[in-house]
């Protein structure tokens, strides 16, 4: 009985190591990215990103640079060398949706570089 408690106990710990946390981005690190982005600077974003041990994948969802996600921010500012690298880097179900391609249109960068990444890796 002692032996399937201390299986039962380390099969619960196991697990609970497991289960992947999604990353935080601070302060100082999202408004470097923003800065990144910006500059369409994707060698110091990346170095960035590498320096701080986060995936893009799991912090886009979280960081806003005026308002706008990293791909629609790419896009204003006319980041295509980030917008493209963002692209690579994030799961084809965050493309897929058809979020950025619908404020891309509606924003007048329908005919982006970025534009044409997100298409050709989602599918659409």
């Amino acid at each position: 009985m002692k032996l399937l408690s201390v299986a039962l106990v380390t099969v619960a710990i196991t697990a609970s190591l497991a289960i992947s946390k999604p990353a935080y981005a601070d302060a100082a690190l999202v408004e470097s990215i923003c800065n990144f982005v910006a500059a369409d600077d994707k060698n110091r974003l990346r170095k960035k990103l590498r320096g701080a041990k986060v995936k893009l994948r799991n912090i886009y969802d979280g960081v806003t640079c005026d308002g706008l996600n990293l791909l629609q921010f790419a896009m204003a500012k006319g980041s295509s060398n980030v917008g493209k690298y963002i692209v690579k880097r994030l799961p084809t179900t965050k493309l897929s949706n058809g979020q950025d391609l619908k404020w891309a249109n509606d924003n007048g960068h329908g005919a982006s570089d970025i534009v044409a990444a997100i298409k050709e890796r989602a599918g659409g």
